[in-house]
């Protein structure tokens, strides 16, 4: 039977259903079973959001199904196997598509992201390095980046993918630098411009490969989960391009232990469409003959506290949003942010922070390590 072959994975991985632990899920619609065997990860998340079953820890629960393998114990079915043909076949991250992502997710309403961000609205993994406060863990993730950076007053910043210019603003502030910021999301440029106003920082609504110019320092955070396997390699040519020979590149990024051609589906129709996290492997075939892998630091612990701490502001602030977003949607965000949490706890995933100068010049090692 389908109920006994799914409670059988689930319990391969301490879960028990209708149990008494807080990571037990308890069934509130008995068509569940075979909703979730027929639709897998897409099933699982679509059932949760339309309140079919509950968890009193999600992340617990994610944290315990992922550590077990249950992902690789379940063979793909024909309908998940479709899902991922588009991405092994066509760009979907191509410059007509690149919107897609901004118009979906980050376009959804600066209420929503600002109810549980901090007030450099980064929304990344922040370096929980001897504190628990969240706003504290962004603060010194920017300054990390801007030592790993080494940037002074003399540079030209380029970032790509600047969100609602929170470390645009933080480096302008702390070092003096020039900042040029590139985004193709109108919502955070609206906000980003009146953000930075009065700093030296240029703001651009512009496609990473449409970006012109010669800059001492490249950073991008939390933009190359967007830009697909098909872009790797056109993405570190334009960093190379726009890199001065004796500049740094510093990429901070989601990760994957393995290669893949696409992204969760559960994630990729609700979250980030055309998302993709890449692997190793990926990254150093895209970086190759053109970069230097000076420092490759694993963060992925400190993403896991930033999502907690995010869901918690996020239920927090929940009553000043269901007049917009319904119940639904207060599901979908929460089952987004606590299985998030739980992949990287598991270690499922991981975050980077990579930095690189261009090869064949004898750069000098810049200083990574604090």
């Amino acid at each position: 039977m389908i109920a006994d072959a799914v409670q059988g994975l689930l319990r391969q991985a301490g879960i028990t259903v209708n149990g008494p632990e807080p990571w037990d899920i308890q069934v509130e619609n008995r068509r569940w079973h075979s909703r979730v065997w027929r639709g897998q990860s897409l099933g699982l998340g679509e059932s949760y959001m339309d309140g079919w079953w509950n968890c009193r820890r999600l992340d617990e629960m994610f944290h315990r199904l992922l550590r077990a393998g249950t992902e690789e114990k379940v063979k793909g079915n024909l309908r998940s196997m479709m899902l991922s043909v588009p991405a092994a076949l066509f760009n979907l991250q191509s410059r007509a598509r690149s919107r897609i992502i901004a118009e979906h997710h980050y376009d959804l309403g600066n209420d929503l992201f600002f109810s549980f961000l901090d007030p450099y609205n980064q929304y990344s993994c922040g370096y929980f390095e001897n504190t628990r406060d969240l706003a504290e863990a962004q603060r010194k993730k920017l300054d990390l980046i801007c030592r790993k950076l080494n940037l002074t007053a003399g540079d030209h910043l380029l970032d790509i993918g600047c969100g609602w210019g929170g470390l645009a603003r933080f480096a302008a502030e702390r070092t003096g630098c020039t900042v040029t910021a590139v985004n193709i999301s109108r919502e955070q440029l609206r906000f980003a411009r009146e953000f930075c106003k009065g700093l030296p920082v240029h703001f651009l609504d512009k496609d990473y490969r449409l970006i012109k110019g010669r800059f001492d320092k490249i950073v991008s955070v939390g933009m190359f989960e967007h830009v697909g396997r098909k872009n790797y390699r056109t993405f570190m040519k334009t960093v190379h391009r726009c890199l001065k020979d004796d500049g740094v590149f510093l990429l901070h990024t989601i990760g994957g232990n393995r290669s893949r051609i696409g992204c969760d589906p559960w994630i990729t129709r609700y979250i980030f469409p055309n998302g993709m996290l890449p692997s190793i492997a990926q990254i150093a075939r895209a970086a190759e003959d053109l970069f230097v892998i000076e420092d490759w630091h694993s963060l992925g612990p400190h993403y896991d506290a930033t999502l907690m701490a995010w869901h918690e502001r996020f239920r927090r602030a929940w009553p000043k949003l269901e007049g917009r977003y319904d119940e639904r949607f207060r599901r979908m965000w929460e089952y987004y942010l606590l299985s998030c949490a739980g992949a990287f706890r598991a270690r499922s995933i991981q975050l980077w922070q990579i930095v690189m100068t261009k090869t064949g010049l004898g750069t000098t090692q810049p200083l990574c390590r604090f």
